[in-house]
């Protein structure tokens, strides 16, 4: 019966139920992705090695630590291979290409993979331009032998390279500088807005000088190797060019 009858003989129309309403999913926060893997590397990596004092701690270094793509490393007075790239350097429309290389199980290997990826040159290339090189170089040489000491360095289209002793001031500070202003002065530049590094970077802890000089050539070398020079001084952006 519909209510109006049942009002009529006295009776109660039975309650009806309220319609149900689905409440949307709670966004996914915004931040590094969850990584239990890296997390149990980190962890590995901190029984072993170096552990910085609290004193070190209030100054930012870290020791081994993870943004949730990446194993870390920042301590004072080390030498660093330290490599970052342009945001469309592993384009979304060809993640089936370079994802796999992600999940590589050796750091080593995944980090070689995906270094031979950004070799290809994809995205727009920014760094090919010589006023956004020149504006990148210029943030790099504003701190150098003050906070930082460059030993090798080289920009290529897409991404670059740095060997650097790392002194007073943690890396993880000295990455957001060097993003943080490059990026400002190339978006100025390029007359657009938004995101123009990948938030997280590679690095590698130099253990000798062996190793030193290696990571010396294989930073100069990357433009002969690339396919971009045929000799090493040939290339502007490189500390292997004597201008």
């Amino acid at each position: 019966m519909n209510a109006a009858l049942l009002q009529s003989r006295g009776l109660s129309p039975r309650a009806q139920p309220a319609p149900i309403r689905l409440m949307p999913a709670p966004p996914t926060p915004p931040g590094p992705p969850h990584n239990p893997g890296l997390l149990k590397l980190i962890e590995a990596k901190r029984e072993w090695h170096w552990r910085p004092t609290p004193d070190e701690l209030r100054h930012g270094f870290r020791g081994w630590h993870e943004r949730g793509y990446l194993p870390h490393f920042d301590a004072p007075h080390v030498t660093q291979l330290v490599t970052f790239m342009l945001d469309d350097s592993f384009p979304v429309t060809r993640r089936a290409e370079w994802e796999p290389y992600l999940k590589e199980p050796d750091t080593s290997q995944r980090r070689r993979k995906l270094e031979a990826w950004l070799d290809r040159g994809h995205g727009e290339c920014w760094l090919r331009r010589p006023a956004i090189a020149g504006a990148v170089m210029a943030v790099l040489r504003a701190t150098d032998a003050r906070e930082h000491r460059l030993r090798a360095w080289v920009i290529m289209p897409n991404h670059l390279h740095l060997v650097v002793d790392v002194l007073e001031v943690p890396l993880a500070k000295l990455m957001n500088t060097w993003k943080g202003k490059s990026a400002r002065a190339a978006n100025q530049l390029l007359c657009r807005t938004g995101r123009f590094w990948q938030p997280d970077y590679f690095d590698t802890l130099i253990r000798d000088e062996a190793h030193l000089r290696q990571a010396v050539r294989y930073v100069e070398a990357n433009p002969v190797k690339a396919g971009l020079a045929k000799e090493l001084d040939a290339w502007l952006w490189s500390s292997a060019n004597p201008e």
